[in-house]
């Protein structure tokens, strides 16, 4: 018998704002890089399949990579760490190369 996953509706805005209000954005600088980003509540990729993003989220926790484009987590709670290194290991502030990192309290659905 196959276990069922839930699946959480993304197309009810306003629950979404309310249960996840804050947003995180990663911007990557052109340099392949590796992010690890920790929250004190849940976390949710805004993307269509994580996994092929290269991304891995576990409850509070996103760990993934970036070299171009932005990716965009949805979080509760407070922000609790930001990893950042570079393909070479160096992390922030040490290189110029790692990805950028915006986060937005009470962020709006966009």
């Amino acid at each position: 018998m196959a276990r069922d996953t839930p699946v959480q509706n993304r197309t009810d805005s306003e629950s979404n704002d309310t249960q996840l209000p804050n947003l995180v954005t990663i911007v990557g600088r052109g340099v392949p890089s590796n992010y690890e980003v920790a929250v004190d509540g849940d976390l949710e990729m805004l993307a269509a399949d994580p996994v092929a993003e290269g991304t891995v989220v576990s409850g509070g926790v996103a760990e993934g990579s970036i070299d171009v484009g932005v990716q965009r987590f949805r979080f509760s709670g407070e922000m609790a760490n930001v990893r950042l290194v570079d393909w070479n290991g160096d992390q922030a502030p040490d290189s110029a190369s790692v990805p950028t990192v915006h986060v937005e309290y009470g962020a709006p659905q966009r």
